[in-house]
């Protein structure tokens, strides 16, 4: 009965029993943390009465509540002796109730500033009793990330302690506060290696565990000879954490390999589970640091590790070991993992393991987890040695049946194994290719997409048509997440197995059908490519186009596709032209040919691409129908307001073309000439290898890192060199170069039908691997690039009345008599009577004028120069950048590099977001001196970088159009 209470009426009788007693608080020598089991100290014992109760010895309810009270106490003493050796000042249990209550970070720096300062006080005062308590504090306030360099001296005191308590408190203080880098680590070396040498086992695996976890290369090369004499000691738990901790020491100084190839060999004859699962990874770390210990290993262990599998495999009911009904499955892995190091490469060590391999193979269960951990371990073993046909396709048969597994991990890690395989023995995978597509229905994401990668390994020339009709026919239910992975698959086969042209464009239909909201530019621009070739096909092709747009009018590159095939083969559509045998006839008149554009333009506002193929189109078809013209010059007329310039401007030169250029209209609307589909490809080919050599050279993008604007230099993705090689033919970057156009295939007198194969055009900027199809389509291109006068390109206000961009010209006149002349708010007719004659070679300025400098699909970059007067070699350049897209450019930097003999100095940008749709731009100032003006010309590359939605993007170019005088 403790003082102060008294539960019990001090006159009634009691028996006698027992309640064990203690000092509140013991002696600082049975002071231990609270991990550790404390000395009972001496007890005594108090005899007190307890009532004798009639009816049987049943209390009554008031002694029954003190009872319950009794118990209690002896319970709250009982805490209270089991933390008595942190009974002076906060206890570890104390403090992190203390910080876990805590709301703000604030209030749990407080608590471990105060219990840090009073660590550092005990510290310094050299308290012995509290130095348990301590460590075990600072272990838990290095977990929770803050700094404890000031308890790293204590540990080294606790391991030089003679006890075994405190060495465990101060290893395991050493490998939680310290690693290798610490120069204090070094200190310790003498006390690992009297440990080391210590008569008491588990001091010894206290010193094994410390050095397995924290040597560095000078200890392992002080150590080791103590390591390898461990290795030979009796006792099998020294051996396991000898062999583990040798690991460390070879991965550290793999010159040591040598020294512990014998020992490693010798362990394999071990019984002990544990010792050899330690011995087999050290085989396996040896393996990896030294050729010798491998050629040493294949001779010495090859039959040591069959027999160990051999034994674990046919071995009977352990309790120890079993897992699931398996015999230690983990000893099954790691000596399958060691057999494939060995036999890679290896014919003589593959013969030897082939039997117990397809013993393993066979008899393993395959309805518990780990027996297919164990068959998937025995495939890539098999699969990684030089193995036998037969045994091979065992391999692949039990990857097999894991795509039938229920199991989403199995069939997972199948996927991956067999896309492995396929390397080593197509056929045999081929033979799984119905549960393969299977697995590309399956409802996980990882697994469709996995075994998409692998259906795309498996097509070669003979399969491609039925794999294709498999893919195509599931892209109807696809997920729409999963449409664009799948429909730039099935593209990619399309176009590397395709023989037929026909069953090509067939598929390629379906596919727009079904996903062409998925599909990229460059595939549409590809197919356009090929039906401007297949000259027998046009007109099958537009009518397919046509039927499938009135059923998937929402689809947009079919929409852009079978616009183009209806602005180009418009009367084949109507006339029926180009039957092919079993063709279906449809009856189309020209109204609704020119309803299905109409549609679409009106279907796609947002879509500048798409609207501007709808009028390109529609003026087209006022050419081959000239009954609709009146009602195509209403529908492109409505365009004249719109707020996108590049549509407000065609909509105005398409209607002046329709309504007062009758005389050139056939001409300038004749059908694109056939596309050269062998350079497409070869581009194509180039701009995809730059784009994927750019995404490797680019940058790590770190999102909490340091943005520099523009004008500042910043580390370039690629070298300089690079940026600089001004000759280089093959650069897949743009180029823009001033060329005299005297092709027969010049573009802009094709279009136009003049000049005849001998006219000169010159002054005409063409970007040279800027996208066929865009150029064609003149989609986002500048006057500049049509001939025209760049210093008449600025824009100019609109007025009330039509201006007519293409009136002004009359067959009597030279362009080169045109001057600049200011917009006045009358009608102007640059092409008024324009004839074949008319040369435009002339239109050049004698002022330096502005330049189109780069200009792609997304991106196009203006020059304006001022010289500097009296110094003929300074230069401004007044740099414009406009967005062509419909999304903003972010984090926009513009890098620029001439030669050497060149000073280039970049002033800062106006900003570094560049708005979309042209909605405004971006400027930047560039300083330049030739130093040797009037003897070189100037030339630059430039590179820009930008992010869309969060997307890197990079380009680049060459400029060397730069007017004369710079």
């Amino acid at each position: 009965r403790r003082k102060g209470h008294s539960h019990f009426p001090p006159s009634a009788p009691f028996p006698v029993f027992q309640i064990r007693q203690g000092p509140v608080r013991p002696p600082p020598s049975a002071r231990l943390p609270h991990c550790f089991p404390l000395q009972q100290p001496a007890f005594r014992s108090r005899e007190l009465p307890v009532p004798n109760f009639p009816r049987g010895g049943v209390p009554p309810p008031r002694y029954q509540a003190g009872m319950d009270t009794v118990e209690k106490i002896v319970e709250d003493f009982a805490s209270d002796l089991a933390m008595s050796a942190f009974s002076s000042g906060m206890r570890l249990r104390d403090m992190i109730r203390a910080i876990r209550s805590c709301k703000t970070a604030a209030e749990e720096r407080a608590v471990v500033r105060r219990e840090c300062a009073a660590i550092r006080a005990a510290i310094s005062e050299n308290d012995q009793g509290l130095r348990h308590r301590n460590m075990a504090k600072l272990m838990f306030v290095h977990m929770l990330g803050y700094p404890t360099h000031f308890g790293q001296m204590e540990c080294l005191k606790l391991i030089a302690d003679a006890g075994f308590p405190e060495k465990r408190v101060g290893y395991l203080g050493l490998m939680l506060l310290l690693d290798e880098r610490q120069e204090v680590l070094m200190l310790v070396t003498n006390s690992l290696k009297q440990d080391l040498n210590h008569s008491n086992q588990f001091i010894v695996g206290l010193a094994l565990c410390a050095l397995g976890n924290i040597c560095s290369a000078e200890m392992a090369r002080d150590l080791a000879p103590e390591v390898e004499r461990l290795m030979r000691s009796r006792d099998v738990n020294t051996k396991k954490k000898a062999a583990l901790c040798s690991i460390r020491i070879v991965r550290k100084v793999p010159d040591l390999a040598e020294n512990f190839m014998a020992l490693a060999t010798s362990l394999l004859k071990e019984k002990h589970h544990g010792v050899l699962i330690s011995a087999i990874q050290l085989c396996t770390e040896l393996c990896k640091a030294s050729k010798d210990a491998l050629e040493y290993l294949r001779k010495n262990c090859i039959e040591g590790l069959v027999r160990i599998l051999r034994d674990v495999s046919n071995s009977s009911y352990a309790p120890e070991y079993d897992v699931s009904g398996i015999s230690d499955p983990f000893l099954h892995i790691r000596v399958l993992k060691l057999m494939r190091v060995l036999g890679h490469g290896d014919a003589d060590c593959s013969e030897y393991m082939n039997d117990i391999l397809a013993q393993v193979a066979t008899k393993t269960e395959s309805n518990k987890n780990a027996g297919n951990a164990i068959l998937y371990e025995c495939a890539q073993t098999i699969m990684g040695i030089e193995a036998t046909s037969g045994l091979r396709v065992l391999a692949i048969n039990i990857l097999g049946r894991f795509l039938s597994n229920r199991d989403n991990n199995i069939r997972y890690v199948a996927l991956n194994m067999l896309m492995r395989a396929i390397t080593v023995d197509a056929q045999a995978v081929q033979r799984h290719r119905a549960t393969i597509l299977e697995c590309v229905k399956d409802a996980d994401a990882s697994i469709r997409k996995r075994a998409l990668e692998l259906v795309f390994l498996l097509v070669n020339d003979t399969n491609a048509k039925p794999l294709t009709k498999e893919l195509v026919d599931y892209l109807r239910v696809a997920d729409p997440d999963f449409k664009g992975d799948l429909t730039a698959k099935i593209c990619s086969i399309l176009e590397k197995f395709s023989q037929d042209k026909l069953w090509y464009l067939d598929q390629m239909f379906k596919v727009l059908s079904q996903a062409g909201s998925h599909v990229k530019d460059d595939v549409w621009h590809a197919l356009i490519v090929v039906l401007s070739n297949a000259s027998e096909l046009q007109g099958y092709s537009v009518r397919s186009l046509y039927t499938a747009l009135q059923v998937y009018g929402e689809q947009g590159s079919l929409v852009r596709v079978a616009v183009w095939c209806i602005g180009e083969y418009g009367e084949m559509l109507v006339n029926n032209v180009g039957m092919l045998e079993g063709e279906e006839t449809i009856t189309v008149t020209e109204s609704d040919a020119v309803d299905a554009v109409e549609v679409a333009l009106n279907r796609y506002s947002a879509d500048m691409t798409t609207r501007a193929m709808c009028l390109v189109a529609l003026l087209k078809l006022s050419s081959r129908f000239p009954s609709t013209s009146e009602r195509i010059k209403l529908i492109v007329g409505q365009n004249k307001d719109n707020i996108v310039l590049e549509l407000q401007q065609r909509s105005i030169e398409f209607s002046s073309i329709i309504q007062r250029h009758q005389s050139i209209r056939s001409s300038l609307l004749e059908r694109m000439p056939v596309l050269d589909e062998a350079s497409y490809l070869v581009k194509r080919a180039a701009i995809t290898q730059a784009t994927i050599s750019a995404d490797k050279l680019a940058p790590p993008v770190n999102p909490g890192g340091l943005k520099l604007p523009n004008g500042v230099p910043k580390p370039t993705a690629a070298p300089l060199a690079d940026l600089l090689d001004l000759g280089s033919d093959g650069a897949p970057a743009t180029t823009v170069t001033s060329t005299t156009a005297t092709a027969p295939n010049d573009f802009l007198q094709d279009l136009l039908g003049i000049g005849g194969a001998n006219s000169s055009v010159a002054g005409v900027s063409s970007s040279a691997n800027t996208d066929i199809l865009m150029d064609l389509l003149s989609i986002g291109t500048s006057p500049s690039q049509n001939g025209l006068p760049a210093q008449d390109t600025k824009p100019v206000p609109v007025v009330p009345e039509v201006i007519d961009l293409l009136g002004s010209l009359s067959s009597s006149t030279s362009a080169s008599d045109v001057k600049p002349t200011p917009v006045v708010p009358q009608a102007m007719d640059l092409l008024d009577g324009l004839s074949s004659s008319t040369s435009i070679s002339g239109l050049e300025n004698t002022a330096l004028p502005s330049i189109t400098a780069f200009q792609s699909a997304t991106l196009k970059v203006t020059f304006d120069f001022k010289k500097q007067p009296g110094n003929p070699r300074e230069s401004t350049i007044h740099a414009t950048f406009t967005n062509l897209t419909s999304s903003p450019f972010t984090d926009f930097i513009f890098q620029a590099a001439v030669p050497k003999f060149i000073q280039l100095r970049l002033d800062p940008a106006s900003g570094n977001t560049v708005p979309a749709s042209g909605n405004g731009s971006v400027t930047q100032g560039l300083n330049i001196t030739n130093n040797q003006h009037g003897q070189k010309p100037l030339a630059m590359r430039i590179r820009l970088s930008y992010k869309v939605n969060g997307e890197d993007r990079l380009e680049q170019g060459q400029i060397s159009n730069f007017p004369s005088g710079l």
